[in-house]
């Protein structure tokens, strides 16, 4: 599957984000408390790189349809990433080798990269 410019852009920029997040932490927490802040930032943003991939993917299949079933096929699937973020959210806050204040960190690396998008993408 070929990945759009964009999708491309933001996925670049979600590993950055990761990145400085997980800096971040590392001076925030100078210790191996580190690694479950930093596995909860990890997971966010895998999940977000998934609906970057998931995002592309429903624009190109949404562009041949008709209007009536493309809004719906583009609401089943903004429900569909909004339910597998909740999912992140719920299983970082279940299990104990996770941390959730990264998992929700890492969750935010996709605003990031859509507000990156809107502000400096050509």
């Amino acid at each position: 599957m070929r990945l759009s410019d964009i999708a491309k852009k933001m996925i670049l920029v979600i590993c950055v984000s990761l990145l400085v997040i997980v800096a971040a932490g590392a001076a925030y927490y100078r210790s191996l408390m580190l690694l479950p802040f930093a596995l909860g930032a990890f997971s966010g943003a895998t999940l977000n790189v998934l609906k970057v991939f998931m995002l592309d993917r429903a624009v190109k299949k949404i562009a041949g349809m008709e209007k009536e079933r493309a809004g719906n096929y583009a609401r089943v699937q903004h429900f569909l990433r909004f339910l597998l973020t909740g999912a992140v959210l719920v299983i970082a806050a279940l299990v104990p080798f996770i941390n959730i204040w990264g998992a929700a960190a890492g969750v935010l690396t996709y605003n990031i990269a859509a507000l990156f998008m809107k502000r400096f993408a050509e």
